[in-house]
């Protein structure tokens, strides 16, 4: 019994003190049947609240719906009817591997505390990890492997700022943020990038604030194309911290161009079809289409259609593209990839290598912005309450 309460009071304190956060992980999947091998260090297994054994190094753990319930089977034995599960490291430096649906993959690695339900018949897995953990492996999800150091302390500090703003998204499922790109990517612990750790500790506590000292919401995309977006023209709502403007440190990038071929009789159906736009009373002029400056509306917007439904129609790298008769087909030249609000990706990167710093990336693709310790500010706020 005081092996029990010593861990759960040992996770209790990681959650004070360690900005513990609660990430559900394999979201995208319907998840009954899982693998779970100890990588490194051991682990200690809680079945309902009683501590049942220690996992040595590299043991299997096989945890499986049944009717309703969770089973576990490790090391020869069994167990079954259980509500909830914890597997618990010895050490900081221990890591698991998920073998999801007996899926043989090394791609869901992770650190700390792994709990395990089950929700509408099937697995669910919440890792409850430490916050500089999450945000390295959120860091190389988003931004790769071999960028400027500079470059991964502003991917720390957006992400940190999106992390905190809407550490509640996921309440109602039992954890604070989901692994996808509804949320932010998250896959695995980062994998043996000393710079990723380093930014993610050099910036540690550090977020975005507006002038009214609330957190911003930091939007960011791949590459915006030459020219960053308004939230305006994607979600119908503006920011004030967020405009339009020219992009030049992206331009001549890996993601900056694209083209895309579409039939003329797909095209036309669809403008007919969802806006009534027809090629007897427009001709020609549905398919050609020139865009210099980022527009929120296909060639104006008295015919009523969004950018961003053609996007998400055809497919479309961004909603920044021209468009021109080729044949039989509409000739799409694009410029981008993603939404282009905020933080431009690959146009931070080019900065950092140019020799910006974090802060002044940040303060290029947020405007009136500021860059303060989060814990400490809300510190200080606390102690004015209290007088």
């Amino acid at each position: 019994m005081k092996i029990i309460f010593a861990i759960i009071f040992c996770v209790k304190i990681t959650f004070v003190f360690s900005q513990q956060m609660r990430i559900g992980v394999l979201t995208a999947l319907n998840v009954n049947s899982i693998e779970i091998k100890s990588n490194y260090g051991a682990y200690n297994i809680i079945c309902d609240s009683s501590f049942v054994s220690s996992i040595p190094i590299n043991s299997i753990i096989e945890v499986s719906v049944m009717n309703s319930k969770i089973s576990v089977e490790f090391i020869g034995s069994r167990y079954t009817n259980l509500s909830k599960i914890f597997l618990v490291p010895k050490k900081k430096s221990s890591i698991l591997s998920l073998f999801p649906n007996s899926i043989k993959s090394s791609k869901y690695t992770y650190k700390d505390t792994i709990e395990i339900t089950v929700q509408d018949g099937y697995l669910k897995l919440v890792n409850l990890v430490n916050m500089n953990d999450y945000l390295c492996g959120v860091v190389e999800a988003e931004g790769g492997r071999g960028r400027h150091i500079e470059y991964y302390k502003v991917q720390s500090l957006i992400s940190r700022t999106y992390a905190l703003k809407n550490k509640n998204r996921h309440h109602k499922e039992g954890y604070h943020l989901c692994d996808n790109q509804h949320c932010q990517v998250y896959r695995n612990h980062s994998i043996d990038n000393s710079n990723i750790k380093k930014a993610v500790e050099s910036t540690s506590n550090e977020v975005i604030v507006d002038i009214n000292g609330s957190l911003v919401t930091t939007f960011f995309s791949s590459n915006c194309g030459g020219q960053t977006c308004d939230p305006s023209y994607v979600w119908n709502n503006s920011v004030d911290y967020l405009s339009t403007f020219k992009d030049t440190f992206c331009c001549n990038t890996k993601q900056s161009n694209w083209i895309k071929r579409i039939s003329k009789k797909r095209w036309s159906s669809f403008l007919s079809d969802q806006y009534g736009v027809l090629e007897e009373d427009y001709g020609d002029l549905i398919y050609n289409f020139r865009q210099i400056d980022r527009k929120a509306f296909y060639i104006h917007p008295s015919l009523g259609i969004p950018l961003r439904d053609l996007r998400k129609e055809f497919k479309l790298k961004s909603t920044f593209f021209s468009s021109r008769i080729d044949g039989n087909d509409v000739l799409l030249n694009g410029y981008g990839f993603g939404h282009g609000v905020g933080l431009c990706q690959e146009g931070a990167m080019k900065m950092a290598d140019l020799g910006y710093d974090y802060k002044q990336i940040a303060s290029y693709y947020y405007s009136n912005i500021r860059i303060i310790n989060f814990f400490k500010n809300r510190l200080i706020k606390q102690k004015k309450i209290l007088h």
